[in-house]
């Protein structure tokens, strides 16, 4: 991706600049993106890649907005969701029928949010998976609630997050705390004249469908939860065959894993098929865990 990518600078005037130039670049319809990432796959083309790129600039400006009740700044928060973009376009495959949006919405937000876990003195990387469900979705529950610009949330308020998040009310409310000084996407901006001054106004969604989006991402981001887990049910030889013949992006060979564990192919063969029956059973069962009632967030009286 040689070709050159719009730049962005963490003052005002700079973001402005910034939302400006991103919105000249055109969007792709289905038959050019898919195009595109043909050539890029098969030819290693970066300017189709950085078509790729440049096309879908404004639908990371508008993630990384979701973003900014975290305290940081706006310029890097927007760089970090361009990597993951770029991390997406790399590992775009045209063939499978789906938008480049769809499937580089998991790796910006991804991008952003290790950003903010890596920037955040009070969320670090050992933090249970519960407290960092609820770092990030706070400020949602809030919303549905109709208390996101409360400062001190309700002792009603305070239990539902903390049973719905599977955290302590201690825990909400310290994190309710550290986070009061949210800022909102319709804080003023300096636009010329006959412009809006506000910053959800430079947005422009570019995909079809936004929640869709963000049900399909969630839904991926629990398989990943759930396969990891599922995968503890193996041993160590098993979850390395499982890996280099099922996971890797260039799957070893039969013969390769014959070497490497001194026996047969076919006996790899077996550990193999073994190993991914084992992982959809538990993984099954997951997901029939996950399928049972739960009680409802409801907004307090």
């Amino acid at each position: 991706m040689a070709n050159t990518m719009p730049t962005i600078s963490a003052s005002a005037n700079g973001m402005q600049r910034y939302m400006e130039e991103i919105r000249k670049f055109p969007m792709l319809t289905p038959d050019e993106e898919y195009m595109l990432g043909k050539r890029f796959a098969e030819h290693d083309d970066t300017e189709a890649a950085h078509k790729l790129v440049t096309s879908h600039l404004r639908l990371v400006a508008k993630i990384a907005m979701g973003y900014r009740g975290y305290g940081l700044p706006m310029s890097e928060v927007i760089s970090e969701g361009n990597v993951g973009l770029m991390q997406a376009v790399k590992k775009f495959d045209p063939e499978r029928g789906f938008r480049l949006a769809t499937y580089a919405m998991w790796w910006i937000k991804a991008s952003i949010q290790e950003y903010v876990l890596r920037s955040w003195s009070l969320v670090k990387m050992g933090t249970t998976a519960n407290q960092k469900r609820l770092f990030f979705n706070l400020r949602k529950l809030k919303g549905k609630m109709k208390a996101l610009e409360d400062g001190d949330l309700t002792h009603d308020h305070t239990q539902k997050i903390a049973k719905t998040l599977g955290v302590s009310e201690e825990e909400v409310r310290s994190m309710n705390q550290r986070l009061s000084g949210d800022a909102s996407l319709n804080a003023p901006i300096r636009a010329a004249e006959g412009e809006s001054g506000q910053w959800q106004d430079w947005l422009v969604d570019e995909s079809e469908n936004q929640e869709d989006m963000l049900v399909k991402q969630d839904e991926l981001e629990a398989r990943r939860e759930m396969l990891g887990d599922a995968m503890e049910v193996l041993n160590e030889r098993e979850q390395r065959i499982f890996t280099a013949r099922r996971l890797s992006e260039d799957p070893l060979t039969l013969e390769q894993l014959s070497g490497e564990f001194d026996i047969s192919r076919e006996r790899v063969r077996q550990i193999e098929v073994r190993a991914f029956e084992k992982v959809q059973k538990a993984m099954l069962n997951a997901a029939k865990e996950l399928a049972k009632p739960v009680p409802q967030l409801e907004a307090a009286q």
